[in-house]
């Protein structure tokens, strides 16, 4: 990734943001937050929008507006990072895991049935590396049992499925704002989406210690409130998410163009969806030989969930085994995130792709 590109263009309007925020006196829950939740509304078909501290609290509080709890339930993939299932356990819920598909690497509708018990309580699929979950027939499956759905979006800021925007498609949807994410902060902010503004009021609540005005509290909630400052740095970059975002996609296509799906698999896009590429996951056989010959070029790649989530030892418990979610184990064993930003040059996308051919020729011998 390459943090500095995006945000050096933009450093004078940074710094003049930060600027009035410490000027106000205003840092906690004022009006940049306010201001914020409402351009995040707006591209949310109008749902409510409340800021929290982190993309983890948002699952968590999202999950809890849900009276998700002990003995409960939850449906979600195993090919994710650890917070998504965490935030289940960490509510004394159970991660009850689902295979994903071959070609988006989300879960799997099909399999989503067969898996729903009297104990489950909600289902939260993940919008994985930027491409949405494939949303129609898990909300079919849901409302056919009554059920609720939360979009994990952490990494899907401005992906579309059937022209609609990822987090205005489910019950509740989630977004992180690490610094690392398509629309970042500078630091630790998330977002909770709700379909209904009764979701909204109570996840408001929940973020202030379970209280509306720290006066009353009516439930045990958490501290866990978006800051000004993130809030004003985040409005500025979300004028320009769009066009990051197809920077990325740009990129892709020029992967693409250069060949590099002559010798590796090639992320896929669903008919219907718009992939904003958070990370570029490639997949083959041998991803020892290619990360090997990328970082004897000095070109950086990394492995992205190579233990699922059903063989961490902290589910070992749960009692999955390797082979019960093949589609999933295989991703994890083959898949590498390849140099994605919005400023990838076709020389760099040359020298990857050049340099995963180095690693075919090694390996042919």
């Amino acid at each position: 990734m390459d943090i500095g590109a995006q945000y050096g263009p933009l450093r004078a309007e940074i710094d003049r943001a930060i600027a009035s925020v410490l000027d106000s006196g205003r840092f906690i829950l004022g009006p940049e937050v306010s201001a914020l939740e409402a351009e995040v509304s707006a591209r949310m078909e109008g749902r409510p929008s409340v800021g929290v501290a982190n993309g983890t609290d948002a699952l968590v509080i999202a999950l809890n507006a849900l009276d998700v709890g002990p003995g409960d339930e939850v449906i979600t993939t195993p090919y994710t990072f650890f917070a998504t299932a965490e935030a289940i356990a960490r509510l004394g819920a159970t991660p009850v895991f689902v295979d994903i598909r071959e070609d988006d690497m989300c879960i799997d509708p099909d399999l989503i049935a067969a898996r729903i018990t009297p104990r489950t309580r909600a289902i939260l699929p993940v919008h994985i590396f930027g491409h949405p979950a494939d949303m129609a027939p898990i909300r079919a499956v849901a409302e056919a049992h009554g059920l609720p759905v939360v979009e994990d979006s952490a990494q899907a800021f401005g992906a579309t499925a059937d022209e609609r925007p990822v987090g205005a498609l489910g019950d509740l949807a989630t977004f992180s704002f690490f610094p690392t994410k398509n629309l970042p902060g500078i630091g630790d902010g998330g977002m909770v989406v709700c379909r209904t503004e009764e979701l909204a009021d109570r996840v408001r609540r929940l973020r202030f210690h379970g209280s509306r005005d720290k006066v009353v509290f009516e439930e045990v909630g958490y501290n866990s409130r978006l800051d000004e400052l993130q809030a004003a740095v985040i409005r500025i970059f979300l004028r320009h998410v769009d066009g990051w975002n197809d920077g990325r996609r740009a990129a892709a296509a020029a992967y693409a163009a250069a060949g590099l799906g002559e010798v590796m698999t090639l992320p896929a896009e669903r008919d219907g969806a718009r992939h904003i590429h958070h990370l570029y996951m490639a997949r083959h056989a041998d991803r020892a030989s290619v990360m090997s010959a990328l970082k004897e070029r000095g070109i950086a790649s990394a492995v992205y969930y190579g233990i699922p989530m059903h063989l961490q030892p902290v589910f070992a418990h749960l009692g999955y085994r390797a082979g019960d979610m093949p589609v999933a184990e295989a991703c994890a064993d083959t898949a590498v995130a390849l140099p994605m930003h919005p400023h990838l040059t076709r020389e760099q996308v040359a020298s990857v792709v050049d340099a995963v051919r180095s690693a075919d020729r090694v390996a042919a011998g």
